[in-house]
Order: structure tokens, then sequence, then C-alpha cells
């Protein structure tokens, strides 16, 4: 079976208005009723402005990775990506055909 997996790179400390972005970009999934979602925290990372963000001594962070993963039909994640890309300023949204076994 065919589905689409919807995958969003992003940074600890992204923010949508008081609250975390992943957290926002989980409840909008959920508002759209994307089959389900799962939030990754990065031990280690870099984007584009080639900074490197993990964790430091004693646990602090500098802004670790976030990977959120999403897989659902086609017909349910085509209609948030406009959503997704108007939030997601400074991270990288990806699609990927993936096969359920």
């Amino acid at each position: 079976m065919k589905k689409l997996q919807l995958t969003m790179y992003l940074n600890e400390a992204d923010q949508i208005g008081d609250i975390p972005l992943h957290e926002d970009i989980v409840r909008r999934l959920l508002h759209f009723e994307i089959a389900g979602a799962t939030v990754t925290r990065g031990l280690m990372g870099y984007g584009k402005h080639g900074k490197v963000h993990r964790k430091r001594l004693f646990g602090v962070s500098d802004d670790r990775p976030i990977v959120i993963t999403a897989i659902d039909d086609e017909r349910r994640i085509r209609p948030i990506l406009t959503e997704l890309k108007a939030v997601v300023i400074e991270g990288l949204i990806t699609l990927h055909e993936v096969e359920i076994v």
C-alpha cells in the first residue's frame, strides 16, 4: 500500500507565538486528521547555516534538531502543506512516497 511520508526538520527553539513550533504542527496535523505524527529530538545536527547544534555540558541544549514525521494518504497530506510552509520558516519540509508493509 502506497502512502506519503511528510518529514519536517526544525530546531528545538523554533516558536510560533508562545508555544514550540513542533507542538503547533502536531496539533495542526491532528486537526487535519492525519493518521499519526512522531516528533523526534536529534542528538546533533546542522542545517544550511552550517552551525552544529548539540547537547552541551550538564545537558544544556544549544537548539538541537527536531524532526516531525507523519505518514498518510496523499489526499490527506497535500491539503495541509500550504499551512505548514507558512509556519516552517527556517526548516525543511520533504515528501516521500513510502510503501506500508
